[in-house]
Parts: structure tokens; sequence; C-alpha cells
């Protein structure tokens, strides 16, 4: 890593270059830089650790930093002693839901172990029994027993163990940079990002913004997924994502349509799945002021077994799934609460200290009365303490204890929750060595769209640590660990980091007459989103959605956000690429539905005829039970493709792609050895 500095438009300007930037300082990105410094060391390359840089807007942010559940899951293959698997089967999993492409699902599988036990000897606590085995559990989506955990805060200790890994490594780590736009070089399959200007966050420059210019032969991009999109979110504060430029510098996404919601607690943002709804806690609503409660569940369901029963399979069927509305299922409570709160306007609660209450007429609530699968699982776990709290200590403390580290005692209080994205498992389309589109630009973690329809809990974990490694090693065998050549390539960056800087003028001199300020700005946003594009869906209300984010996008980029100084550059860029990716994802749900679409994943599509919710669940808009179109199965067998255009109407160009096979596994020993002592296992098609 190499730091000079470069005269731009009169400006000295600090520019950092390396062979290979990881932009995002999450469990995934930190991970990928730790894997290339071993890859380049084993290849005898002195001092690798020198050629690598990690740059980002906030080491101690983001999804894997902040983000949990009751015990967060790493899905990998299986290693309970008593459980076969295989790599295959694996891949299957991972494909069975569609829109997922066999390749990578196959080298998840492959290299889930080698990611899984580096974690391990990383540091990362998960538990094994005396022997020495990582025992496991089912998760949602799961035929197998491939789950573990290392509690509530999995990712966190995953990103803190890489962190502290790649320190001792010497990767140099630059923090609070928030990124304003690529520079690339090169036109059509030759195009590539060369460089990165970033604004940034604490240094101060005048009356000009404090800018930071990045140059790099290859790229790994793991800023994580467009969080702060949703108004009902999961996401932490501060996990914005860097799709807009992305998007801007070239590279395709798949699967935008594709994103996954669930009950969650909103003062303290935290997935309430697993043990927080298999003991069986009371879920009531109150008013605005926190008065009036009512047993409002009692609704949807006949009796207090078929309740409680919904309750406790929403533990492991936590993600919202259109196929387990209706007859009482577990998605029930999902729409039960979104009408409590969009539509009411009242506050849902968890109370971990009462049972289930039911209405008059009701048997009370016992835990023998619920159904076999729950009851004999709470057996099993020697959970049949009287009390929800009681039970939850016992199976999980530490599931207790996070909530109290973030000042919610649920011992003594209620906890307010809300229908939330939580996840997307679309993003920029990746080969099976995590390359995007443009040759040396690899993308893992959340950013990259490497999940189908449906993906087993935990999945997410082992994507980014195995997409990581892949990467790391493509890089070192494929394009080496030179640094970029500063001299020939000077031009390039002054000419590409200029234009940027004159955008960034420009609109620090038309904010001064703005009217909409970043935060009013993200605000539209997140309340078109949250409407249009979470889980429920209408062709029509999406195309007026669709519409009327182009309309916000013509007016930020025309100059309407509101920015009176450059401390408020960050955020501005950030509402424009953020305005960016909303308009992506609706085009995307729209092109969906417009090819006939139905139900699928973690989003229902609304309809007038249909298969009906529940009788209580009314749509607002047609004042007649919620309606939903089943899924359409023809459409699992075509990703759709998004790829910025400016010239468009909609300013995206969207391609139907056929997802890639898991490839074929009879060739000889003789003939891989072979492969891959040439080097032609990094043959794909992309770079040839």
């Amino acid at each position: 890593m190499r730091r000079t500095t470069i005269r731009i438009l009169g400006r000295s300007v600090p520019l950092y270059a390396a062979n290979t930037i990881v932009v995002g300082a999450g469990a995934a990105g930190m991970n990928a830089a730790v894997q290339l410094v071993r890859q380049w060391r084993s290849r005898g390359v002195n001092e690798p650790q020198k050629h690598v840089l990690v740059v980002t807007g906030g080491v101690r942010l983001g999804a894997s930093r902040m983000s949990g559940s009751d015990k967060q899951t790493y899905y990998k293959m299986g290693t309970s002693p008593r459980v076969s698997d295989s790599a295959i089967e694996f891949a299957q999993a991972l494909t069975a839901f569609g829109c997922c492409h066999g390749d990578t699902a196959l080298a998840e599988g492959i290299g889930s172990l080698r990611a899984f036990h580096h974690l391990v000897e990383a540091g990362v606590p998960f538990p094994h029994d005396p022997n020495g085995a990582f025992i496991g559990y089912k998760t949602d989506h799961d035929p197998c027993e491939r789950a573990t955990s290392a509690g509530p805060k999995t990712s966190r200790f995953m990103s803190e163990c890489l962190q502290a890994q790649a320190q001792r490594e010497g990767v140099r780590i630059i923090d609070h940079q928030s990124v304003a736009e690529f520079i690339t070089a090169g036109e059509g399959a030759g195009r590539r990002i060369v460089g990165m200007l970033c604004l940034d966050q604490v240094r101060r420059s005048g009356d000009k913004p404090a800018l930071t210019l990045f140059a790099a032969e290859n790229w790994v991009l793991a800023a994580g997924g467009p969080g702060d999109i949703y108004r009902s979110s999961v996401y932490p504060k501060g996990q914005y994502g860097i799709h807009g430029a992305a998007f801007q510098a070239g590279l395709e996404a798949c699967n935008l349509t594709e994103s996954q919601y669930g009950l969650a607690s909103v003062a303290f943002r935290w997935n309430v799945s697993g043990t927080y709804m298999q003991v069986v806690p009371r879920i009531f609503s109150t008013n605005a002021a926190g008065k009036t409660p009512r047993e409002f569940l009692t609704e949807y369901f006949p009796d207090m077994a078929s309740m409680a029963t919904a309750i406790f399979l929403k533990g492991y069927q936590w993600p919202f799934d259109a196929q387990r509305i209706a007859g009482h299922q577990s998605s029930l409570i999902d729409m039960a609460v979104h009408q409590e709160t969009a539509l009411r306007g009242r506050r849902v609660w968890m109370d971990f200290l009462h049972n289930p209450i039911g209405r008059s007429g009701w048997d009370g609530f016992h835990l023998s009365r619920i159904g076999d699968e729950a009851l004999e699982y709470l057996e099993r776990t020697e959970a049949l303490q009287a009390l929800p709290i009681e039970r939850l200590a016992h199976m999980n403390a530490p599931a207790v204890d996070i909530y109290a580290e973030n000042g919610i005692d649920l011992r003594r209080q209620p906890l307010e929750i809300a229908l939330c994205a939580q996840h997307q498992n679309g993003g920029f389309a990746v080969n099976k060595w995590w390359e995007s589109n443009l040759r040396r630009t690899f993308v893992v973690g959340e950013m990259a769209g490497t999940h189908g329809v449906k993906r087993p809990g935990g999945s997410a974990l082992n994507a980014g640590q195995v997409g990581g490694m892949r990467a790391a090693e493509c890089i070192a065998a494929v394009y080496g660990w030179k640094d970029p050549n500063l001299k020939r390539g000077r031009s390039t960056l002054r000419d590409g980091a200029a234009a940027a800087m004159q955008r960034l003028d420009g609109l620090l001199k038309s904010g001064r007459r703005g009217k909409v300020t970043p935060e009013q700005a993200m605000d539209e946003v997140r309340t078109r989103m949250t409407r249009y594009g979470a889980h429920l869906r209408n062709l029509e209300a999406a195309r007026r959605a669709l519409a009327s984010a182009r309309r916000q996008y013509a007016r930020l980029i025309a100059g309407e956000l509101r920015v009176t100084s450059p401390r408020q550059l960050p955020a501005a860029t950030r509402a424009i690429q953020q305005c960016l990716t909303h308009l992506a994802m609706l085009k995307a749900i729209v092109g969906l539905l417009e090819r006939g679409s139905g139900s699928r994943g973690s989003h229902c599509v609304l309809a007038e005829t249909g298969q009906q919710m529940h009788p209580r669940l009314i749509n607002p808009a047609t004042k007649q039970p919620y309606r939903f179109r089943p899924e359409n199965p023809a459409l699992r067998n075509h990703i759709l493709y998004v790829t910025y255009n400016p010239d468009a109407g909609d300013l995206f160009d969207l391609r139907d792609e056929v997802p890639r096979p898991t490839g074929d596994y009879d060739e000889p020993f003789e003939i891989v050895w072979e492969e891959f002592r040439e080097g032609k296992i990094f043959e794909i098609e992309n770079r040839e």
C-alpha cells in the first residue's frame, strides 16, 4: 500500500494505492483481506499485507457488527456425527426454491467446512461436545442439522476475530470514508474499476469537501445490503450499502426482487426469531401512547392451542412466507402484526412475563395443550417452566442478556416489535469465483446476489466467508500481486476524479438553494419501499411507485437537495445513491410482476382473485379480505438481471437468465489434477 498526493482542480488530494482494495469491514470483507494475504504468502510474495487495503465508512458499524437474533445461525455442511451430508445435497438445499445458480451454491457447500474451521481457528466460540464434534440443529428450509451458533452475537464475533486476524497480518484499515463514485476505464467487456473517490467524514478541508482517492488493480466490494431504504427495518442504523455507486460503475445485479422480512424489535433492532418465539410469549397491542392493551391475535385463531402453536413455530419459521398464512399457519402472525401496526396505527409488544391470553370461551394456556412438535421440543430442552421469561432464561440466557446490554430488561418490560426488512437475497451478480461482470471486481457478503428465492437460515454468513475465500484465491492465481502503475494510470485517475469532484462541487453549490434535506429525501425513499416494495406487492401500485421514484431521482440530481456545508455532502451523496438503488429494486419488482410472478419467498403478490389469507385481514384499498396470487413455479428457472442505463426511461434495463447448473463431477482425479496445475480451473466465460 502506497500513500501519496495528487493535484486535482488545484486541490491536493490524498491518494492510496494497493493491488487490492476491500470496501467494507464486516465479516465478509475482513475475511477477504485475511485470505488474500495468506494466498499471496503461500505463493512466496514478500510482505503480502502491503498489497491489500481495507476501506470502510465505519469499522464498528454495519450488519455484521450490529445485527443478530436469539442464536444467530451459521449454516455449513453437517458436522453432527449422526447426520451424513454432502456438498451436492447442500447445493440442492440452496437451489430448492429456484433462481439460484448451481455452481455458486455448490461452491458454498464445498467451501463451507474450510471457511467454518478458519473461523474456529480465528477464535469464534462455536460450541462443540467433549469429543470435539460441532453438533448442529435444523434451521428454516434446512433438511439436515447444518446450523450452528456462537449465540446472538455470532456475526459480531466473526467480524471482531477476523479484524484482529487482519491486523495481526498487518493489513491497513482506513476508516470514515464515504464512497462518492467509482472511476472506471475501458468500454464494453474491457471496462473495469480503477479508482474510488471518497468523502472523508472526519477530516475537514475549509469550504471544500475533504476527499480521498484510492487506486487498485482489484476490488472486493463487501459493503453489505441497502438497509437504509426501508422505514420498517431491522438493519442497523448506518447500514447504507454502496449499491448506487456500484450500479453507476457498471455492475450488473440479479434477484433484487428477493428480500427477507420478519418480526423484529424496533427500539433496539434485533430479530425476534428462534427461542424468543419458541418460549411462547404473550403478544398484544396498545395505542400509540402505550395504553389500551388488546389481545389482537385472538381475532385470527380459533382456539388457544392453534394460536400458541403458531407462535412457537414462528421461531424457526421466522421469515415471512406467503405460503404459511392460510390455515392459521405461522406467517398469519406476521400479517396480523402488519395490520395492527401499519393499518390500525397501534403498537405491538412481546411480553415474556405472561403466557398468551385468550378470549372468552377459550381454554387457558397450558404447555400440555400446544401442538406435538412444540411440546416435544420444549420437553427435549427441559423448557417447561411456568413463564416465558423463565423458559427463555433456561434455554438461551444470552438472548435475555443482549437486550439488557441495550437498555431493555425483558424481566421487567415488554418488547415492541414490527414486521421489518432484514436481508436482501439478491445483489450484484457474480460467477463461481465471486467475480462480477466487471473484470477484477469481486463482490462478497450480502452485496453479492448468490441467494435465490429462499435460503436456509444462516447461509448468508457462510456465503460471505466462502465468497471471500474464493475471490482471494482467484485474485492471487489469476491477477497477481503487483500494485497499480500510477505513472501510467495517473491521467485516467485524475480525469475521473476531477469529473466526480465537479459533480460534488455542483451539488454543494446548488444545495444552498435546495429545499429538501438528505434526511427528508431518505424518508420519502423509506416510505415508498416499505409500502410498495416490501412483503406486500401489487403490479399497478408498484408501477406508480416506480414512476414516483424516477421523478424523485430526477429532482435530486437537478438540485433539490439542501446542502449548506461540505459536512453534509456524505449524507447528500448517500441519499442520491439510495434513491437510485430503490429505483433499481422497484424496476425489478415491476419487471417480475409483469412476467406473471406470484407470491414467493418472503413477499406476497396481492390480487382481486386468488387465495384468501384470512377473513379478518382486510385490504385497505379494496375494503375486502386480502387475497394473493400463488407462485408461478415456471419463473423459478429464470433469474432477473438489472443493469444501469442512463439512457433508459427508468434508468435500468432488465434481462432474464437461466440458472447455471452445478456442473459435472464425473471427471477422474488425473484430469482435475492437470487442470489445477495448469490453472484451467480459473477459466470462465467472462474472463476469456
